[in-house]
């Protein structure tokens, strides 16, 4: 239980991090909030679009490439809201 919280942690920073880097808003953002990002993300893009439920294998490249996506799709929502554009 407390290993897969750990790696829940690890992988959403990883892909709150590079979502982050991707929509170019990293030096808006810290560590805790590319954590939050990450998982957030993941559970959006795992609801959306994998189907498994959330107790997929987090260790999985396509798990880790839906949770990456879900991140950037929730920054660009994040971003459409703050300023009014995509970036």
């Amino acid at each position: 239980m407390v290993l897969g919280l750990i790696i829940w942690l690890v992988i959403g920073g990883i892909c709150g991090w590079l979502a982050s880097l991707i929509m170019r808003t990293d030096g808006q953002q810290g560590i805790i909030l590319n954590v939050i990002v990450g998982i957030v993300g993941s559970v959006i893009a795992n609801l959306i679009f994998n189907r498994e439920g959330l107790n997929a294998a987090p260790l999985s490249v396509t798990a880790f490439l839906w949770s990456l996506l879900g991140a950037v799709i929730l920054l660009a929502i994040v971003n459409l809201v703050r300023r009014g554009k995509v970036r």
